[in-house]
């Protein structure tokens, strides 16, 4: 009896499937697949890092990595760190390492500037400031925001990255919900979800675009468009101002949007009637991409990689175990994105990649969560995380990458050239730190106006804005409809562009994308303004197929609808788009 139990428990043990088991990072290296010519490296791992949540990148190229041991609990004293990486000799892997903070809760995101690094540590956006940089905090965590809700314990605030017009940009995921309130101010603001940004200096905070599920990875592309990956609902989205898009639970927001803006792609990365059942890593999923679930989101624009790579979306398929690399393309005032062959693969279970961002040298730093399970794991295996480097031939120069906080405003100027697009944007954000400077405004109109390449027009611009420089109407009238859309947006946040010129920019210019510029516009108008503005794009008939106008013309009319039924019924006898007729109709007929 006995002896047959035991032939009948060897038998279970030799067919059950095995747990999976954590890899060495030497082995977790060699599980990684990429294209022919780029190898990585392993920057940091445990024990000398764990559960890294978040990263950012310094002037000096050293990474401030943030540790999320809380998750998922709230706890009114934390054990959150951000550790400081460097590698001084560029060889890619980090030879210091400093604990600059210990003490936080529940951390989501970083990002470093203005003396200091900010902290995404739901309910507040925090600031510790270190204006002497000697890594060592001046103070105890000062609170810029305090009310971001955490009811769910991974659908909540998160992210960072410095926009081109020098605001904080940061996702929330939908199923949280609180009243912001910036510090010194006494309004409240009801945000449950989406994309939002806030002022360093001004100290603003505005609701960018409304929904999502839960939005772990942002960038923006040569022309300033930014774009962020997500879970659950489709997985790219371009980042329309006062846009809305799907998302899983109601918002007061969204009441009278009856449309959404539908998704920057023209694919999914899962097959099948439910996105739930994308899980797991089954074949059917990874021939299309991995499965339902993406974190981090980078536009490469180094100049390291093979040309094929610049300006193409890399977002981590947390199922696949994989990197997935989507291709944008223009379409009507907005885009859509192909599917690209997957960038990278790997056979180690345990991988969970997180965030992908550009290095200094062109190169791409990968962090890893690394455990079995992703946020629905509610028990991580807190001693676990990683962060490779991933590099393309030529192999990394022993020449650390200079400390931009030291380079004269000159040399950050002429940084806008650069064909590295990790240089321009932390040149662009230390001149907006060193504030307005006359010859540096001379220098940057020579560019806006001297060069004809449009990306590097563009950088001038945005850095004319962040350091309070001149940007003329004239641009108004420029022959790029690029540059026509930034100076719509730019002179609105300056309150120097008339409602005349807005008239009749949405009466002749030829750009669908300029108009959606102008229906953003039309959200930050009074009603005596702003009626007439969406009368005039109304009459584009030829928007009436576009994926992004109609809904976005609606946007801005339906909150004037029920204070003038009248003439919004006349609006709508008059325009060929059926969408604005519709939802007239349906609108002066709700209560």
């Amino acid at each position: 009896m006995i002896k047959s139990l035991l032939l009948i428990l060897a038998s279970l043990l030799l067919t059950a499937p095995l747990r999976a088991q954590p890899l060495s990072p030497s082995d977790s290296i060699k599980a990684l697949t990429l294209p022919p010519g780029f190898s990585a490296t392993l920057f940091a791992s445990e024990p000398d890092l764990a559960q890294p949540i978040s990263f950012a990148i310094d002037d000096r190229g050293r990474l401030w990595v943030a540790e999320a041991y809380n998750y998922p609990k709230w706890k009114p004293e934390g054990s959150d760190r951000i550790l400081i990486f460097e590698d001084t000799d560029n060889d890619g892997h980090f030879d210091k390492r400093t604990i600059f903070y210990d003490k936080l809760n529940y951390v989501t995101g970083l990002e470093v500037g203005f003396g200091g690094v900010f902290i995404l540590s739901p309910p507040h956006l925090l600031f510790i400031p270190d204006k002497n940089n000697d890594d060592k905090p001046d103070s105890a965590p000062q609170i810029l925001l305090d009310g971001f809700g955490h009811q769910s314990p991974h659908n909540i605030v998160n992210g960072g990255i410095w926009g081109p017009d020098g605001w904080l940009y940061a996702g929330h995921g939908g199923s949280s919900n609180g009243e912001i309130k910036i510090t010194g101010a006494d309004q409240k603001i009801f945000y449950d979800g989406g994309i939002w940004r806030y002022h360093p200096t001004k100290h603003l905070f505005e609701s960018v675009m409304e929904g999502t599920t839960n939005p772990w990875g942002m960038d923006y592309d040569q022309f300033g468009q930014i774009f962020i990956s997500n879970s659950v609902t489709p997985h790219l989205y371009h980042v329309i101002f006062g846009g809305h898009v799907e998302r899983r639970t109601a918002s007061p927001y969204s009441v009278h949007s009856y449309g959404l803006l539908q998704p920057a792609a023209d694919h999914l990365h899962w097959v099948g009637p439910s996105w739930d059942k994308s899980k797991g890593g089954a074949p059917q999923q990874l021939a299309v991409g991995g499965g339902h679930a993406h974190c981090g989101l980078l536009i490469y624009q180094g100049d390291s990689f093979p040309d094929s790579y610049r300006n193409t979306l890399f977002m981590v398929n947390v199922h696949g175990a994989r990197i997935n690399n989507d291709l944008p393309e223009r379409k009507g005032s907005g885009f859509t994105a192909h599917h690209g062959p997957d960038f990278l693969t790997t056979t180690d279970t345990f991988f969970r990649g997180l965030h992908p961002k550009l290095a200094p040298d062109g190169s791409i730093y990968l962090s890893d969560w690394y455990d079995t399970g992703e946020c629905h794991t509610l028990n991580p295996q807190r001693g676990n995380g990683r962060i490779y480097k991933i590099s393309y031939k030529t192999p990394n120069s022993s020449k650390p990458p200079p400390d931009f906080s030291k380079l004269s405003s000159k040399d950050l100027v002429s940084s806008q050239l650069d064909t590295n697009e990790w240089s321009a944007r932390h040149a662009r954000r230390l001149l907006q730190e060193r504030g307005r400077d006359k010859d540096v405004h001379a220098s940057l109109l020579e560019i806006l106006n001297g060069q004809r390449n449009i990306v590097l027009r563009l950088r001038a611009l945005w850095s004319l804005h962040v350091t309070d420089g001149p940007i003329d109407a004239s641009l108004l009238d420029d022959e790029n409809e690029y540059m026509r859309a930034w100076a719509i947006q730019l002179l609105m946040e300056n309150h120097r562009i008339t409602p005349q010129k807005l008239l009749a920019m949405a009466e002749k210019d030829p750009s669908p994308f300029v108009r959606l510029y102008l229906a953003s516009a039309a959200q930050r108008l009074e009603p005596t303004d702003r009626w007439p503005l969406i009368e005039r794009l109304a009459a584009h008939d030829e928007d009436a197929t576009d994926a992004n106008l109609p809904l976005m013309y609606w946007y801005a009319l339906e909150p004037l609808v029920p204070a003038d039924p009248q003439r919004a019924l006349a609006l709508a006898a008059k325009t060929k788009i059926p969408t604005l007729r519709e939802f007239v109709a349906r609108r002066v007929a709700s209560k």
